[in-house]
């Protein structure tokens, strides 16, 4: 992560970085949010989904600062928070959100795959391994089945050892 936070280049990427990948929204997600859903004394926002469902998401103090000089800086009239940079001024499609990580990646030389969904998973495991109860995480990744949520309940490493320690 510190890798990819290094090798951004514009208020944009970082606050692209911030909001979406280190706040594990969906691709589908993070293309539908609007400047306007944008909460700033809650740092929160919402996002809609799948179904046009919608999820309140929160995010830190960093994001909100890199948020803002990002939104500081745009001329355009789109209402989309996170917009293509080339003319005409659109709200960023899937592909190009894949694009925007995958070229990050590559400026930072992470050599693992990178790719939206991995932030996602990574956030869930996180969340896991700090002890976040199975339907918390359910809820703040917008899973409607809890068996989606339970893909990411194999714990893994040391937290792992340190549970088997603990009761056995």
């Amino acid at each position: 992560m510190i890798n990819l936070k290094i090798t951004c280049d514009a208020p944009r990427e970082r606050a692209f970085l911030e909001f979406f990948i280190l706040y594990w929204l969906s691709r589908r997600g993070s293309a539908q949010v609007r400047y306007r859903n944008i909460y700033w004394e809650s740092y929160s926002a919402i996002v809609h989904g799948k179904g046009s469902k919608q999820r309140e998401v929160y995010f830190t103090t960093e994001c909100k600062v890199w948020l803002k000089r990002y939104l500081d800086r745009r001329e355009d009239s789109c209402k989309a928070l996170f917009v293509t940079e080339s003319l005409p001024v659109r709200r960023m499609a899937i592909p190009t959100i894949r694009y925007a990580v995958k070229k990050l990646a590559a400026r930072g030389e992470v050599t693992v795959n990178v790719y939206p969904h991995r932030f996602r998973h990574t956030y869930a495991c996180h969340l896991l391994d700090n002890g976040a109860p199975l339907d918390f995480i359910q809820g703040m990744l917008g899973h409607e089945k809890a068996s989606t949520t339970q893909i990411y309940s194999q714990l893994r490493g040391e937290r792992r050892r340190e549970l088997y320690r603990r009761y056995f």
